[in-house]
């Protein structure tokens, strides 16, 4: 089965899909386009969701949304960025960065002083580098090897331990076997005093252990929020869902594992 992972080649989602040793990688050049594909049964796919610096992926969240996809794993990759250029980094006239790996990197890229010109990929940073060798991009080691790129400063994150966690989406759900987190989509449809109390309350008392809670604008108006919720297989989560469902829209994403990335 085809699996659609953000390209081209030498992003971190096709580093991941490479060091997974993935077979029939497919390389697409938005987050939007992987789940169209998942979506319409081509594959699965391979998309990042958060990162320890930068937050919550909104391209991703947006597509677990909108689209009939589920999660089927997730894997944690350490990230390192690195500046790439072919002139002094005094001399430098632009810097090309995608728009997350600017937020992993602001200090050093606040310190370069340069108009910065935001990419769809860190792949297509490398590629438009090459095309204009008074610029530098913020690229991962990998990039710069594939497109014979000098790094000027290596490790330019703003922390060390940068670290993106990925998820693989299909159209069916996993069967649940050696599952370790759920996520969820809470749409409240209101606003009231008290509303987010009442909606997260029903896991204090099943103790299910809440791992992660992001808020995404619910796309009806400005004030209106969904909340994207993760927490930890606990006994009696399928009756706090089913409680849930009695007080507002929720969307189930699946319960899976966690996939170990080689290095």
């Amino acid at each position: 089965m085809a699996t659609f992972v953000l390209g081209p080649e030498g992003t971190f989602s096709h580093e991941l899909a490479l060091r997974m040793k993935i077979d029939d990688i497919r390389l697409v050049p938005s987050i939007g386009r992987i789940f169209t594909a998942v979506a319409e049964g081509k594959g699965d796919g391979i998309v990042p969701i958060e990162n320890s610096e930068a937050g919550g992926v909104g391209a991703t969240l947006d597509g677990l949304l909108r689209e009939p996809v589920f999660i089927t794993a997730e894997m944690y990759m350490e990230i390192d960025h690195n500046l790439a250029a072919f002139a002094p980094a005094g001399t430098l006239k632009k810097l090309y960065v995608h728009p997350q790996t600017h937020e992993q990197c602001s200090e050093a890229v606040e310190a370069l002083s340069i108009p910065v010109i935001h990419t769809a990929s860190n792949a297509e940073s490398a590629t438009m580098l090459q095309q204009d060798r008074s610029a530098g991009a913020i690229v991962s080691a990998s990039a710069a090897r594939l497109y014979n790129l000098p790094i000027l400063r290596p490790h330019v994150q703003n922390n060390r331990d940068n670290v993106t966690r990925f998820v693989r989406i299909a159209r069916e759900p996993c069967d649940g076997a050696g599952a370790e987190k759920c996520s969820i989509i809470i749409d409240p449809g209101d606003d009231r005093t008290g509303l987010l109390h009442d909606l997260l309350a029903v896991f204090a008392v099943k103790k299910i252990n809440l791992t992660r809670i992001e808020s995404r604008p619910g796309k009806r108006g400005i004030g209106t929020y969904v909340f994207f919720l993760d927490y930890a297989m606990s006994p009696g989560y399928k009756d706090a869902i089913t409680y849930l469902k009695t007080m507002t829209g929720v969307k189930e994403l699946g319960c899976y594992g966690r996939k170990e990335v080689p290095a």
